[in-house]
């Protein structure tokens, strides 16, 4: 399969990354959005975007697990960061909100939604896109992002509502779809409804996918993406593939 996007990948958590970049190539990418989630993150993210231009491109962000291990004078040096840096950057990310218990009793909502919501201003102000994490919190999400003005945004994994799902879609606002889609019930719910023509393919690497068989996943596996996807929504995976490569060069001005 030729063309493809891995459209959010932590490319600075990977061993052997210069191998895992040239597995990918192999395998058709054209693309990878390298994601950040911190400063030391964002600052790899770009400097692996600066030795494989074309290839790489870099987003900056701020996730929310990272946030609870930050002092003030920490966060705020990394808000600054990305502040100063996001227009030389091709997007916004990993940014967003975790509502998960554990995130919670480091980072509670209010301090995750005020980081949350300077970020997608700073997004909507240069126009730029944002690669969105939104665990359990698919509606304060999706809120923040229109209420900040945010045009080009997808919600990266989503396994949400059917309800929030048509709320997003219908604000032109994107999903994407991991391996996951494999075998996740809610993920595949969502990929299912979801229109190809909102929807992106991602690997959200080095995550490890499998429910019997684990295995620490790398950019190449969009590949697994793009197959169950296809599969899912009963087209070739030819379509699919140029469908979403499409969708992502429109939403990350590649």
């Amino acid at each position: 399969m030729q063309g493809l996007i891995d459209t959010h990948a932590h490319l600075d958590e990977i061993d052997g990354i210069e191998t895992a970049l040239a597995d990918a190539a192999k395998s058709g990418l054209l693309a990878i959005i390298s994601v950040g989630q911190d400063l030391g993150s964002n600052l790899k993210s770009v400097e692996l975007a600066a030795s494989h231009p074309g290839f790489i491109y870099p987003a900056i962000g701020i996730h929310p697990w990272a946030i609870g291990n930050m002092a003030a004078p920490d966060l705020a040096a990394n808000i600054e960061y990305v502040r100063l840096n996001l227009a030389a950057a091709q997007a916004l990310g990993e940014v967003g909100l975790d509502y998960d218990k554990r995130v919670l009793k480091t980072a509670g909502k209010s301090l995750q939604q005020d980081v949350l919501r300077q970020l997608l201003e700073m997004a909507a102000a240069l126009d730029k896109p944002v690669s969105l994490h939104s665990r359990y919190a698919w509606k304060d999400s999706l809120a923040l992002a229109k209420e900040t003005g945010v045009k080009r945004l997808v919600f990266h994994w989503y396994t949400g509502f059917s309800s929030t799902l048509a709320e997003l879609l219908e604000a032109g606002y994107y999903i994407s779809a991991t391996p996951a889609v494999e075998y996740h019930d809610e993920h595949r719910r969502a990929v299912r409804e979801a229109s190809v023509d909102r929807l992106l393919l991602e690997t959200d690497c080095p995550v490890y996918y499998g429910r019997e068989n684990r295995y620490r996943s790398a950019p190449a596996d969009v590949l697994r993406s793009l197959r169950a996807a296809a599969a899912i929504k009963g087209i070739s995976e030819e379509e699919l593939a140029e469908t979403t490569t499409e969708n992502a060069r429109r939403l990350f001005a590649l």
